[in-house]
């Protein structure tokens, strides 16, 4: 039997035992009784953490129709963004607060299987529960999309999902930061997740941390990501604010591909918000 045998056989026994050892109750899912969800601040997140960037119907009827459908290549094969959309049927209006808490922190579906890392679990993870919660009540008000999510196209072994258990142990909690403690961190960390496109990823698909926000080696094969860090982007906080805002670089370029839909996204973020991206990034270099 192949040395790949073996590996995949651990794996799926590592993965067992991980189900029955971990405790799968999230207490910190339950919000205080009295908590009231605020939309508005939902709306604000639903752009600050890129939903629509994502999961965007490919020809949507109205703004912000999350059918999905999206490709996005990969090493591992190519992955479609899955509709999360009010439908009962082909969304996820039949989750619980608790099944969508459970998908941002943990990156597990309401059955208890892993999602992919290519749904940004590990950046999402850092996100406080009321948050989450506000999030989720503004994704309710959002339009039901009656379309089924595409099946991923991804070899084998790629395609076992309990192989992400052992992913997990590695790399899920592999990021910069495990404590959020002030929001320009918090917006590019955990709600922008920039770090999840613009650092190096190494065989397995884990961030290298020693590379953060360095830009790599485009996932599709075509291109490079840029680096983001102050010590290759020469830009001035009101240069970085101003391409959030408009898309427009200090050389009269526009931002194009995935990253004008992310403009698209900060574009509808208060201007102070825009401003803390901006310091945060300028700031990396005393980090």
């Amino acid at each position: 039997m192949s040395r790949l045998f073996f590996f995949l056989l651990g794996t799926i026994f590592v993965s067992a035992a991980a189900f029955i050892v971990f405790d799968k109750d999230y207490p910190d899912a339950q919000l205080p009784a009295q908590y009231v969800a605020d939309v508005d601040n939902g709306e604000t997140l639903f752009y600050a953490s890129g939903c629509r960037s994502c999961h965007l119907s490919t020809n949507p009827n109205s703004p912000n129709e999350l059918g999905g459908g999206e490709a996005f290549k990969t090493n591992f094969g190519t992955f479609y963004a899955p509709n999360i959309s009010t439908s009962s049927t082909y969304g996820i209006g039949s989750w619980t607060f608790e099944d969508f808490y459970v998908a941002m922190k943990h990156g597990q579906n309401p059955t208890g299987s892993n999602y992919f890392p290519v749904f940004p679990y590990s950046s999402y993870s850092l996100m406080n529960t009321e948050d989450i919660a506000d999030l989720w009540s503004y994704l309710q008000t959002l339009p039901a999309v009656d379309t089924p999510s595409k099946k991923h196209d991804l070899g084998f072994p790629f395609n076992i999902r309990e192989t992400i258990t052992v992913w997990n142990m590695l790399y899920a909690d592999n990021a910069k930061y495990s404590l959020i403690d002030d929001r320009a961190t918090y917006l590019v960390e955990a709600l922008g997740h920039c770090a999840q496109c613009h650092t190096p990823r190494n065989i397995l698909g884990g961030l290298k941390t020693d590379a953060w926000l360095k830009g790599g080696k485009n996932p599709s094969g075509k291109g490079k990501i840029p680096s983001i860090h102050p010590s290759d982007l020469k830009w001035s906080k009101e240069e970085i604010v101003e391409y959030l805002s408009s898309g427009f670089t200090p050389d009269y370029d526009v931002a194009g591909g995935k990253m004008a839909s992310v403009v698209e996204n900060t574009s509808r973020l208060s201007e102070s918000d825009r401003i803390y991206i901006a310091e945060y990034l300028l700031r990396l270099n005393d980090e």
